[in-house]
């Protein structure tokens, strides 16, 4: 809940200070778009990110299974469909990058506090850094990993803009596209299931994503590179142990 408000505060203030080209009306709608959306991607992913729970056909397993990237990219589904019926063309995310940054950075937090009763903890580790969670096993601190790399990712999206003014649309973009090339290496260093071929259903999810991207890929294949560079020299390191 904390993330959920210190977030929603961050966009506000944002948009007071500045020209958005969508009313209020059509805002609340891609809200509502984006809400529904990230719902049902994120229980979606979350249940099929467990294959052998999918035969017990109940509702509170739906509930308790689900995934921020599930969240992310079934919200970007929901905000897409949602403008192409009101008529919004122009982007409508990049006054949502920073505030869904603040309040992931938060909820991570919570993430890790929560501990293995969370089920988003790493594998065990050897490394110095590793955290025994209550049951004698040291492990990766892989929500902190995140919200360092969360941080490193605004400041790379704020380093980017004071060179120039970035297109509409491309603040948001360079986030998904970074949060997305993370989810997929940090994937390996949790106890995910994993298919026959090496990769975790949440990984072919972010690949689908980074294809859905692939033409800003190209197009800004030096921010790209950057993001490339940060994010496995970040995950280099786990894998030492």
């Amino acid at each position: 809940m904390l993330a959920y408000t210190l977030g929603y505060r961050l966009y506000v203030w944002q948009r007071a200070r500045s020209r958005d080209p969508i009313n209020d009306d059509q805002r609340w709608l891609i809200f509502v778009g984006a809400a529904a959306g990230a719902f049902l991607g994120s229980h979606l992913l979350g249940v099929l990110e467990r294959p052998a729970e999918l035969a017990q056909l109940n509702w509170l397993i739906w509930l308790d299974n689900k995934t921020v990237v599930g969240g992310f990219l079934g919200g970007l589904i929901g905000v897409e469909t949602t403008k192409k019926a009101i008529g919004v063309r122009v982007s409508s995310g990049d006054l949502m990058a920073f505030p869904i940054i603040f309040a992931l950075v938060i909820g991570r937090l919570g993430c890790h506090f929560a501990g293995l009763e969370d089920g988003t903890h790493g594998l065990p580790s050897a490394l110095p850094w590793a955290i025994d969670f209550g049951d004698g096993i040291p492990r990766h601190p892989v929500n902190l990993y995140e919200i360092v790399m969360l941080l490193a990712l605004a400041g790379a999206i704020r380093y980017r803009e004071k060179q120039g003014p970035l297109s509409d649309g491309m603040r948001f973009k360079f986030f998904m596209i970074g949060y997305l090339f993370w989810r997929f290496f940090v994937e390996w260093l949790k106890p995910v299931w994993l298919f026959s071929f090496g990769l975790s259903t949440i990984q072919l999810a972010c690949l689908a994503g980074l294809i859905y991207y692939r033409k800003t890929i190209a197009q800004k294949i030096g921010i790209a590179r950057v993001y490339c560079f940060l994010l496995i020299a970040f995950c280099i390191l786990p894998f030492a142990s």
